[in-house]
């Protein structure tokens, strides 16, 4: 790995207040800043899963994972490897077309990126986009030349491939 790849930690916690702060302490400790964090209950509503990506040095991030793991509340913690996983990011993508003209190309674009037209109001459109983190980032950056005006992203959900245990 080079030293500032995208790295992506995946958490299994208990379901209680105040565990997202104090994983997101560590992190702050160690000057790491977190890139994208999504949490949920998963099967078992007394766990949460938390997925957060960041960007720094894998020695850095060893250490964040051990201290982590250290925490009480923290069950598993662990980067995982994209080849050996499944990750998927989704926006929310709202644009104001120019012209009848624009919002064709606008409509065309977001059709080609498998995106779905939510709503239109007052001539502005929303879109819901779910894909990979580059296939998000292309979308948003085509949409930015059209009249993007605002854009909402959730962070990475990651499940391992196969029979293994995120």
């Amino acid at each position: 790995m080079k030293t500032h790849d995208t790295h992506t930690i995946s958490l299994l916690v208990a379901n209680k207040p105040g565990v997202l702060v104090r994983v997101a302490l560590v992190f702050a400790r160690r000057g790491y800043n977190i890139d994208s964090l999504a949490v949920s209950a998963v099967h078992n509503p007394k766990f949460s899963r938390m997925t957060i990506t960041a960007k720094g040095d894998p020695a850095t991030l060893e250490q964040i994972i051990k201290q982590v793991k250290k925490l009480i509340d923290v069950i598993h913690a662990s980067e995982h490897d994209p080849a050996l996983a499944v990750d998927q990011e989704m926006s929310l993508l709202k644009v104001k077309p120019s012209s009848a003209a624009n919002k064709a190309v606008i409509v065309k674009h977001a059709r080609a990126a498998h995106a779905k037209l939510l709503d239109e109001t007052d001539g502005v459109l929303i879109f819901a986009h779910a894909g990979t983190s580059p296939a998000l980032d292309e979308l948003e950056k085509v949409m930015n030349t059209y009249g993007l005006l605002e854009m909402a992203r959730t962070g990475k959900l990651l499940m391992m491939k196969g029979k293994e245990t995120t």
